[in-house]
């Protein structure tokens, strides 16, 4: 299926959107981690764990399948493919990845550290709550990165596929009037 010129550009300004909203949203999450653990008051360390927590239900799992879904669509609907360049495939994989973290990891991290706030204790493990934050913001500048500079050629099955379609193009078979002219 190929996506036509226009439905590729509203689907690509909806995953580069959708992944800069991730991005930001991020480092968000990494300035409110911080606030919380060095900050002196409960009070404030309570509002920037419940403000990460806000984010996080309200906003994280929503960006990440927007970016997840519209850059599946990208992949198979242009000659980019999901696994004919290397790039491609290890963004889509990183891409799942964090998604699956953020919903698995992030939320029911940030669920619990909510919990021992509100009851009065201090944040107690202070890498737990910057871990997320920093993982995902390394993997989401690994992508960008990789998705301007496009690295590391085709893959196994895109260099089957560019043979198959240069041996196809190579050996088209001759049209008998042109035969009958050179004849």
């Amino acid at each position: 299926m190929k996506l036509s010129r226009p439905a590729r550009r509203a689907t690509l300004v909806v995953h580069v959107t959708a992944a800069a909203g991730w991005l930001g949203l991020t480092l968000g999450l990494l300035a409110l981690a911080f606030a919380a653990i060095t900050t002196g008051s409960a009070a404030t360390a309570e509002a920037a764990v419940r403000s990460m927590k806000l984010f996080a239900d309200w906003l994280v799992i929503p960006l990440a399948l927007s970016t997840l879904l519209s850059g599946l669509v990208l992949s198979l609907g242009t000659p980019w493919g999901l696994a004919r360049h290397r790039w491609v495939y290890a963004k889509f994989w990183l891409t799942l990845a964090t998604t699956a973290a953020s919903a698995f990891a992030l939320r029911p991290g940030l669920n619990d550290t909510m919990a021992a706030v509100s009851a009065g204790s201090p944040v107690t493990d202070p890498s737990g709550l910057i871990a997320g934050p920093v993982v995902s913001l390394s993997a989401y500048l690994f992508m960008t990165v990789i998705s301007v500079l496009k690295p590391w050629g085709l893959t196994r099955r895109g260099r089957k596929q560019r043979d198959q379609k240069k041996r196809a193009s190579t050996h088209k078979p001759v049209d008998a009037k042109v035969m009958r002219q050179t004849a």
